[in-house]
């Protein structure tokens, strides 16, 4: 066969969110732990990234995770999530989907009804437990890495917007989190297209306004995402959201442009970031469950499981629960003729 790469992956989604995993064509790459693992991707092979998430092979809302090797003896396997402009740290829905990949086709050694596995991540290790019935992984509940509040009720100037009310928290990476009341948005599906625009706006700001960098790795550094939050219409006193991911397509002197895409679940690090501010504000305390509810109505529940702290930040372990479903099996190739090595995007559906 004339290919010049192959990759093996099983695909799946978190509660509406697809996370592509990759189980076989790509080798170990160097690096003590997975951080530095992430680095030498980024640098030296991210047309990997670009070809698994732009098309023809991939969409706006894509993400992928590459099965690595793990560098310490706790941890049963590694991983490295990929997204449209970023590797983050740490993922909620790729964690979910890492998991049910790695039970659901045999790649652990598989315990009924409980199957208990530590991750090694970029941002750390995760403990993991993972319910299963007949095969199936019914729920992924994971402990997350250390998540703090580092801006509370911070104001900022938004394009457009005017002044505008945030709070930035790391949950794995850092989010801006604004009401979404505060934008004239309800959050209803209708609203789209405003909402993936207008969290972009929000995120582009804050990241100029509110600079962040993690206390205890100078290389996370940066708002990455923004969160819009708001009240669910389907359960009273459950909060709802909207995460908008960006695509990469950006006129940075003209932000009527700018815009992202809509996370399809109620997203995992963005539920651990909202609930460390909830914390810092009072309102969270640890031990309660939190039902985040996402765009489509699928929920996530988080849980604060223990206070810490990291560098000058108080901060809070939580845990997330989630499920995720296997949608397909693919061997992706690439034709050395092919024009679109790394893929393409188009402004008609990447802003």
């Amino acid at each position: 066969m004339r290919f010049i790469k192959r990759v093996e992956a099983v695909d799946l989604h978190a509660c509406g969110e697809p996370g592509r995993v990759i189980v076989g064509g790509i080798p170990d790459v160097p690096g003590t732990n997975m951080f530095e693992k992430m680095q030498y991707l980024e640098a030296h092979l991210d047309g990997l990234r670009k070809m698994m998430l732009r098309e023809p092979r991939g969409y706006p809302a894509a993400n992928c995770n590459v099965l690595l090797p793990p560098t310490c003896e706790e941890a049963d396997a590694g991983f490295v999530i990929m997204e449209q402009v970023e590797y983050p740290p740490m993922s909620g829905t790729n964690t979910i989907c890492v998991v049910t990949a790695l039970v659901e086709t045999g790649m652990v050694d598989v315990e009924e009804p409980v199957t208990h596995l530590c991750l090694e991540t970029p941002g750390g290790l995760v403990s993991v437990a993972a319910a299963v019935g007949n095969g199936k992984v019914e729920k992924v509940t994971f402990e997350n890495v250390p998540c703090f509040a580092v801006h509370l009720d911070k104001e900022i100037d938004v394009p457009e917007i005017g002044k505008l009310r945030v709070d930035v928290a790391y949950g794995g990476m850092f989010y801006v989190i604004a009401d979404a009341k505060d934008v004239g948005l309800s959050l209803d599906l209708r609203e789209g297209c405003d909402i993936a625009r207008i969290g972009e706006m929000i995120k582009v700001a804050a990241s100029e306004q509110l600079p962040v960098c993690h206390p205890e790795n100078s290389a996370i550094e940066g708002i990455s995402i923004s969160q819009l939050s708001g009240s669910s219409d389907k359960v009273e006193g459950r909060v709802k959201n909207a995460v908008v991911v960006s695509t990469g397509i950006l006129d940075w002197n003209n932000p009527s442009t700018w815009t992202g895409a809509l996370d399809r679940s109620p997203c995992g690090t963005g539920t651990c970031a909202k609930m460390a501010v909830l914390h810092a504000k009072g309102v969270l305390g640890l031990g309660e469950d939190f039902h985040h509810e996402g765009p489509l109505g699928t929920v996530f529940t988080g849980r604060l499981l223990r206070e810490t702290e990291v560098g000058e930040y108080k901060a809070v372990v939580p845990s997330l629960s989630g499920t995720a479903w296997i949608t397909g099996f693919a061997e992706y190739v690439l034709d050395p003729d092919d024009p679109f090595p790394e893929g393409f995007t188009l402004g008609d559906i990447w802003g």
